[in-house]
């Protein structure tokens, strides 16, 4: 697909860094609907480690998005909730909506790529959201044209919308008080809300601790656009992080992931792999490939760089085939 004549943004504002303020609220405002994941030590057969899992996949969902989605919602009128919740997602995001509108009763829908795996929409399906399945053109047309601002329903940018951003910094905000002298964050990266939710709480409560970006190296997106220091497309490749596997950084995000984010790690597909076992089989927790990406990066940093890590297990949703032959 040629996509050096598409936007890079619509035209908006940058977005901005939400205030520990509304983080701190978003945190009291789900609580008691969402898991407050704990700190699981990365098993190793030394005596102790350094590196730190955040598992997000515990959530009822099985991803980090629901803490963002509710917070969303919550914040609605009645009268907007009751219009029905919609956004544009093929994952995890959409299913964060339909478990979310579940709650407050109301109807969802997500917009999606045509070329949606079975096993993703088969999970979108079971949250009770009605899928709109569109030509991957129509969708970015939809996105960064700003077709969405005439939905019928309450729609939810998944990229940049503040309550959704702040929502994410609930995970900063939880870090940080678990364990204070964490030096190193790594976080994956697609369209930069979780990363720049919890990038802005933690430097917010401690500026010295390096929050570093992760994504695979055939989508160096958000690496790309820093070189370039604006928004940007690329031509991505094939990856196991679907999830994250964005090829555009928009121009409204780009400020705010410059603030918040020291570095960008890059990672094989052979190193998300080996990461993607060694949770499942040595900690016992599932991910998908995107959830897999910060531990690879942690294990490929030099020690003495890397100090104590914490590293975000975004999502869990892998077909079962794919976990099977990464396994074996």
């Amino acid at each position: 697909m040629d996509l050096s004549n598409r936007p890079t943004g619509w035209g908006g504002s940058p977005i901005s860094q939400p205030p520990l303020e509304a983080i701190q609220k978003a945190a009291e405002r789900i609580t008691g609907r969402v898991v407050r994941t704990p700190l699981v030590p990365l098993h190793s057969y030394e005596a102790s480690t350094d590196i730190f899992l955040k598992p997000e996949v515990l959530q009822p969902v099985g991803s980090f998005k629901i803490r963002g989605v509710l917070n969303w919602a919550a914040r609605l009128t009645e009268e907007a909730r009751l219009k029905g919740l919609s956004t544009t997602s093929s994952g995890n995001t959409a299913q964060a909506l339909g478990y979310v509108a579940r709650l407050f009763g109301v109807p969802s829908r997500t917009l999606l790529p045509d070329t949606v795996p079975d096993y993703k929409l088969d999970a979108i399906l079971s949250y009770g959201v009605q899928p709109v399945r569109l030509p991957l053109d129509q969708l970015l047309d939809y996105m960064l044209k700003e077709h969405w601002r005439d939905e019928p329903y309450s729609y939810l940018n998944p990229w940049s919308d503040p309550d959704m951003i702040a929502g994410s910094g609930t995970i900063g905000l939880e870090i940080v008080n678990d364990l204070s002298d964490v030096r190193t964050v790594y976080a994956a990266v697609g369209g930069g809300g979780l990363i720049s939710g919890l990038g802005s709480a933690i430097k917010a409560l401690n500026p010295d601790i390096r929050v570093v970006a992760v994504q695979p190296e055939s989508c160096p997106t958000l690496k790309k656009a820093f070189e370039a220091e604006h928004g940007l497309w690329i031509q991505a490749g094939p990856t196991l992080c679907e999830g994250t596997a964005v090829p555009v950084i928009v121009d409204e995000m780009y400020p705010l992931l410059r603030k918040v984010i020291d570095d960008v790690a890059l990672v094989s597909e052979e190193a998300i792999r080996e990461a993607i076992q060694h949770l499942a089989l040595k900690n016992k927790l599932v991910v998908e490939g995107s959830g897999a990406l910060s531990v690879a990066a942690a294990l490929a940093a030099l020690p003495e760089e890397r100090g104590k890590a914490v590293c975000i297990l975004s999502g869990g949703s892998i077909d079962a085939a794919r976990l099977t032959d990464i396994l074996n």
